[in-house]
């Protein structure tokens, strides 16, 4: 996303208002909406929810009727009367409490399914095409975690509680309305010798009352928007550090580094604090208002209805029914009042999710865009002579600086060649392009099926859970038996962990960078690709190991092609051939040129430290 598009975003985000406008609703129903048009059962499971919420609401206007049939057999001393209004109580305060139990369950399991819907959805546009790694290269969105595990949470849960609200509000006015309006008859004024009528005057104090209160809350609490937008990403920022703390751990432990780190996350914290501040500044002003006005709603239906109950116009019973009447109409009538904050958060959470899936938009439609120059990576079908070739392809950073200005060479089958060049030339970067998962730059890089190949960076990836599925990665665990894993790690002088196969842990802390390295050479043994490669795969190695590693390749996998990036001495024995990035004003360019000395197969003797005597076929 350009800075113009971000800068734009952001102008948004500050200039946004409480008043939950047609384009954000729309653009997160075309997000989310989809749940209830393809999810099975959803449309049911929304159904039965608004159905329960509607027998909670007439359960509601027979309490409102419940409550005058009652104070009037209290009036009138009629002990019958008042014994049977308090069997009518409890069935109704059961068939309340029976509804209000099934409303909340129904109510959780549609935020739970759509959540779940939405995160895999979320999930599916992050984790496809290398998106996630783009994103995060093009600095076009902060904290995705936080948006797909936070803010799709916060979306969707209070979606369904502003969709139940309003549902119940809307139903609850038009019924109590009507209540209000039979059982507060007409006010009679005179004013400068005229008499004047309003009918159903209550109806009247109950909408001027909420009007008053709606646009005062509104003008009051119109930053809070802005304000709860900051202070999530704030928080995102926080947990981010810490994360990256816990995991940089080792490094930080070993340069001492504590004090500073400290300093960093304290200074990162002290953001998120000022943040909550203002956001409670702007509460605090919007709670004097509120509690103000909570207190006025106690009484004031009384009080304009005293004047009517004096005169005898109504009963006690009439008096009370007004009361809980007006509270019902003016709790409907509130609900933007009462619901104000969490509209704020709403509005933010939604924001936020929205601009993460622009971003993914943005980075998809630059990829696809035909007239966007980017670099096309074809990959060529089955029965086709395998081969890896690249024509004029220029590679650049997201910026649009370029790194290499031509590079143009075709590896056949069965080859292995070695790229080299100074560091900042672009090598890592080219890998990457290999693997489909760099489109800035332009060119065409033919490519073997996917299938076929293995990329082996220098840190090599190890998922969470067992050592097993770091040895089958990226197929299921139960492909790799235990005398094909075992030989493996034993082949590359891992032996001491066949017995933890099956064991769970962070073995990418667990293990040295050299352990990952090697585990990775017997990822690539168990797997046997027909196309490696190696993006300074052997770094952490010492020399010894490093040819070692190498011998492997060669010996067990002779007919793969090897392609390797890397400037350990040592390499270019094991290469037929060699790629040297050389460095130019406008970027690098890529050369061709053969070792002195090619290793043969079975020719020259390297010592393999972790070689049994008797050889382990796997």
């Amino acid at each position: 996303m350009s800075e113009t598009k971000r800068d734009e975003t952001a102008a948004q985000a500050a200039a946004g208002t409480a008043q939950i406008q047609t384009g954000p609703v729309m653009a997160f129903l075309r997000l989310a909406g989809g749940f209830f048009l393809r999810e099975k059962g959803a449309r049911y499971l929304g159904a039965g929810l608004l159905a329960l919420t509607l027998l909670q609401i007439l359960i509601q206007i027979r309490f409102n009727l419940w409550n005058r049939d009652f104070f009037n057999a209290l009036e009138n001393r009629d002990r019958d009367a008042f014994l049977w209004q308090m069997v009518l109580f409890l069935g109704l305060a059961g068939s309340s409490m029976i509804t209000a139990v099934y409303q909340l369950y129904v109510k959780q399991l549609v935020q739970l399914r759509w959540r779940e819907w939405l995160t895999k959805r979320l999930l599916d546009l992050w984790m496809t095409n290398a998106r996630h790694y783009q994103l995060e290269r093009a600095g076009e969105s902060n904290n995705p975690d936080q948006r797909i595990a936070e803010d799709a949470r916060l979306s969707v849960d209070l979606a369904v509680d502003f969709a139940t609200g309003l549902f119940n509000s809307a139903i609850m006015l038009c019924a109590f309305i009507g209540i209000l309006w039979t059982i507060s008859g007409a006010l009679n004024l005179t004013i400068g010798g005229h008499a004047i009528t309003i009918p159903g005057y209550m109806v009247w104090a109950a909408l001027i009352y909420a009007t008053i209160g709606s646009v005062l809350t509104f003008f009051v609490g119109r930053p809070m928007v802005r304000l709860n937008t900051e202070r999530m990403a704030k928080e995102a920022d926080f947990r981010f550090s810490l994360v990256r703390a816990r995991e940089s751990s080792e490094g930080i432990a070993l340069i001492g580094g504590e004090t500073d780190e400290r300093r960093g996350l304290v200074q990162t914290f002290v953001h998120v604090a000022t943040s909550v501040r203002d956001l409670m500044r702007s509460q605090r002003n919007l709670m004097w208002l509120t509690s103000a006005y909570g207190m006025l709603t106690s009484v004031f239906p009384t009080v304009v209805a005293a004047p009517s109950y004096f005169s005898g116009a109504i009963t006690l019973g009439g008096l009370m029914q007004i009361g809980s009447a007006f509270g019902s109409v003016q709790a409907s009538l509130n609900w933007f009042v009462d619901n104000f904050p969490r509209l704020a958060e709403w509005r933010s959470s939604v924001e936020r999710l929205l601009s993460f899936r622009e971003s993914l938009r943005v980075i998809e439609e630059m990829v696809t865009e035909p007239d966007q120059p980017t670099i096309v990576r074809v990959e060529e079908p089955e029965g086709e002579e395998e081969r890896v070739a690249f024509r004029d392809v220029q590679v650049a950073f997201s910026n649009g600086s370029v790194v290499i200005a031509e590079a143009t060479a075709e590896i056949r089958a069965g080859e292995r060649v070695l790229v080299k060049g100074e560091s900042g030339t672009g090598k890592s970067t080219l890998f990457r392009a290999f693997a489909g998962i760099w489109p800035w730059g332009s060119g065409e890089i033919f490519m073997p099926p996917r299938d076929a190949t293995m990329f082996m960076p220098q840190r090599p990836y190890l998922p969470l859970g067992t050592l097993r599925g770091a040895l089958s990665y990226p197929k299921p665990p139960e492909t790799v038996t235990n005398e094909v894993a075992s030989a493996a790690l034993s082949r590359v002088g891992l032996s001491h962990l066949e017995d933890k196969l099956d064991e769970d842990g962070r073995w990418d802390q667990m293990l040295s960078l050299g352990e990952q390295q090697r585990l990775g050479f017997a990822r690539l043994l168990i797997q046997k690709p027909r196309w490696i490669f190696m993006d300074e795969a052997t770094a952490a190695l010492d020399e010894e190991n490093q040819d070692a590693m190498m011998r492997l390749v060669v010996d067990e996998l002779p007919d793969s092609a090897l392609i390797s990036i890397g400037h350990r001495p040592g390499l270019e024995a094991f290469h037929e051939r060699t790629l040297h990035l050389q460095r130019g004003p406008e970027g690098a360019r890529l050369a061709m040129r053969t070792p002195a000395r090619v290793l043969k197969t079975r020719k020259i003797k390297i010592r393999n430290p972790f070689r049994r005597r008797a050889r382990v076929t796997v």
